[in-house]
């Protein structure tokens, strides 16, 4: 059953199960809320701080030198010398076991860093869940869906001043709020879309950088539905060591969407 045929009842229950599906998420014992650093790297080996071993970047990928005595472990194997790992551009990494710390190993723009989930984080410990607006019917939005006919590499900044990343955009939402033509621009990763999109209440109520929204495939005949009660922070909303990128130029909208997440902090 897709959100177009959901009644307002069951669509503001499913909406409830998706908070509790998302709290569930973020308490997750190395999700999100767990990061305690990101530590950027460079051809120097370096000790990195609260970290054993000796860390470094190279062509080939992130370099590390420990003796079995420091006790981490990769792909389940206690690392005893060099190891080397090559994490892909802007996705998650390989995890290099700490007891019970996990340290990933990312690339972003090129670059190399460590972002480290500790599942005994203070942010994690106090978390008590998300602020969000009460759900309102109002804003399940029905737009009209405009394919861009062939799919375009969009590449957007990050809340890391340098940072690029890419997404591949698939065509245009056009709708209305308040009888004011609206448009975003839609990602495509595979068969799921998304959107991601500031609006007039980011910095005030809602946080500061962007918010994403994910979006059921449109329909042949070009309708789509924007839920922005499940408009969702991202990990930068919680925590300063997230690299998140900022939204398209097309998608910073001038209108209030009071829908969705809150500002957490």
């Amino acid at each position: 059953m897709t959100s177009t045929t959901l009644d307002t009842a069951a669509r503001r229950a499913d909406f409830e199960a998706w908070r509790e599906r998302r709290t569930a998420t973020l308490r997750e014992p190395h999700g999100w809320l767990s990061l305690t650093g990101l530590h950027w790297l460079d051809s120097s080996p370096q000790a990195v701080d609260g970290l054993p071993g000796r860390w470094w970047s190279a062509a080939d990928g992130v370099h590390l030198r420990a003796a079995a005595a420091d006790g981490l472990r990769l792909d389940g194997e206690v690392v005893d010398g060099e190891v080397v790992t090559a994490p892909a551009e802007g996705g998650a990494g390989p995890v290099v076991e700490d007891g019970d710390r996990h340290v990933e190993v990312i690339r972003r723009s090129g670059t190399h860093a460590l972002r480290v989930r500790d599942p005994h984080a203070p942010l994690l410990a106090t978390f008590t869940g998300v602020p969000v607006f009460d759900f309102d019917e109002r804003w399940v939005v029905a737009a009209r869906y405009e394919p861009f006919g062939e799919d375009l590499e969009v590449v957007v900044g990050s809340v890391v001043e340098g940072l690029r990343q890419r997404f591949t955009a698939a065509g245009t939402a056009r709708f209305e709020v308040g009888g004011a033509p609206q448009s975003l621009v839609l990602f495509r990763s595979g068969s799921e879309f998304s959107v991601l999109f500031t609006d007039a209440t980011s910095g005030v109520s809602t946080t500061g950088t962007t918010r994403s929204l994910a979006v059921e495939a449109p329909t042949a005949d070009g309708r789509v539905v924007l839920d922005f009660n499940r408009a969702a922070n991202m990990p930068c909303a919680f925590t300063d060591h997230a690299t998140c990128p900022l939204p398209p130029a097309e998608n910073r909208l001038r209108v209030p969407v009071e829908a969705g997440e809150k500002a957490p902090r």
